[in-house]
């Protein structure tokens, strides 16, 4: 049977904290920022957590299922 191979889009997008939730950036933060407001912009800078119905399919691409 060959290896489990993580995914590398994955890995380099997702991290696991110390509790075992998947942490991940926000999108639309890296060009055309001046229509956003400075709120918004503000709100994209901080990190977020998958949604629960999401963590299945991203442990199994980091291989951790």
């Amino acid at each position: 049977m060959p290896k489990m191979k993580t995914v590398s889009g994955a890995k380099k997008r997702f991290t696991i904290t110390g509790t075992g939730k998947i942490k991940r950036k926000h999108a639309f933060k890296s060009h055309i920022l001046t229509k956003k407001t400075t709120k918004a912009k503000r709100n994209l800078t901080y990190a977020g957590l998958v949604h629960k119905t999401d963590e299945k399919n991203v442990k199994l691409m980091l291989c951790m299922k």
